[in-house]
């Protein structure tokens, strides 16, 4: 198949574009770089042989996306542009509302209009807010977002929903993905923000490479384990391997479909923080501040609708996932992009 990948020099989207084209799918990549690099394309092409066809601007900007999707005679579309801080989105909601509903719609809407039907869209475990129990099934009453970035995934998610009840003709798949961590084996692409990390492991890992001098643990007085926030951590390349999962899934079946994607187990921050010293043998300091804006006590993922239905499944621990973080960010994320 022909896939149009957006954000795909971003962290998900290139590891599920090294996958794609490994499974041999034809791939070309639409990304802003608002938190990435175009140098990634180049590094996905010393993966797998082939640097995909990088296009670079805002999905928000409707006439590049219609002469792209105009021309591309794209088969599928795999969705992962957007911002994507909880921490940020509650500062600064207009940007990702903008950003991320905007986006999808404009993309969206080209799509329409030049019959593109197939679509995975890279969602989250935050549409469910704070849940009432876990773990949580792809049946978990959503509850209010606790966060813009939330909502933002929510309403695109509504929106696609709707898209398909107007035309059935469409494929799409949701994936709600819980919390992505790890690097490719060869430490050539991995998470790489272009500034202060606001997820756990780049930030874990800037602090054992000295770029940053402790870590900050948001709240140690939450009901768990030892009041640290517990999370589902999936490795990236698991979590890739789901997307081309859902794509054949998609491709066989149609109709919409909603999907949890993670491990089915939980990791407290300080868990996390043990098990990477494991794999690594380097220490990281960490100081405990408050809560942070937006963030709840625990959640993860009941991931068996996706065990049954797309025959998949995680197979990386999270020392895999440490060691992996740990290569990347002492090999190519030290290396200049």
């Amino acid at each position: 198949m022909r896939i149009l990948v957006t954000g795909g020099t971003g962290y998900v989207g290139s590891h599920t574009a090294v996958q794609l084209i490994a499974a041999g799918h034809e791939v070309e990549i639409v990304d802003s770089l608002a938190n990435s690099k175009a140098s990634v394309s180049d590094r996905i092409g010393s993966i797998s042989g082939m640097a995909p066809p990088l296009h670079v601007f805002d999905l928000r900007d409707e006439g590049r996306v219609d002469a792209l999707i105009a021309h591309g005679r794209f088969d599928a579309v795999m969705h992962f542009a957007g911002l994507k801080a909880v921490g940020e989105s509650v500062a600064k909601p207009l940007e990702y509302w903008d950003a991320n509903v905007g986006g999808s719609t404009s993309l969206l809407g080209a799509l329409q209009r030049h019959g593109v039907r197939s679509f995975v869209f890279s969602s989250s475990c935050t549409v469910y807010g704070d849940p009432e129990t876990v773990p949580v099934t792809e049946a978990t009453p959503l509850q209010p977002a606790t966060n813009p970035y939330g909502a933002t995934k929510a309403t695109i998610e509504r929106i696609l929903t709707d898209v398909h009840r107007s035309d059935p003709t469409w494929s799409i798949g949701l994936l709600r993905y819980f919390n992505p961590v790890g690097a490719h084996e060869s430490g050539t692409i991995g998470e790489d923000p272009n500034d202060i990390p606001n997820n756990l492991m780049p930030y874990i890992c800037q602090v054992a490479a000295e770029r940053e001098p402790e870590l900050r643990v948001f709240g140690n007085d939450y009901p768990t384990r030892d009041g640290t926030g517990i999370r589902d951590y999936i490795h990236v390349e698991d979590l890739a391997a789901g997307h081309l999962a859902a794509l054949d899934f998609l491709d066989r079946s149609g109709g919409i479909h909603v999907w949890n994607l993670g491990s089915g187990s939980g990791a407290t921050v300080l868990e996390m923080v043990s098990a990477f010293e494991r794999a690594t043998g380097v220490r990281v300091p960490y100081r405990v501040t408050g809560r942070r804006a937006g963030d709840i006590a625990a959640t993860w993922a009941d991931p068996s609708k996706a065990n049954n239905e797309l025959g998949w499944a995680t197979s990386r621990s999270i020392e895999d996932m440490c060691a992996d973080a740990w290569r990347w960010q002492t090999t190519g994320a030290a290396n200049p992009h």
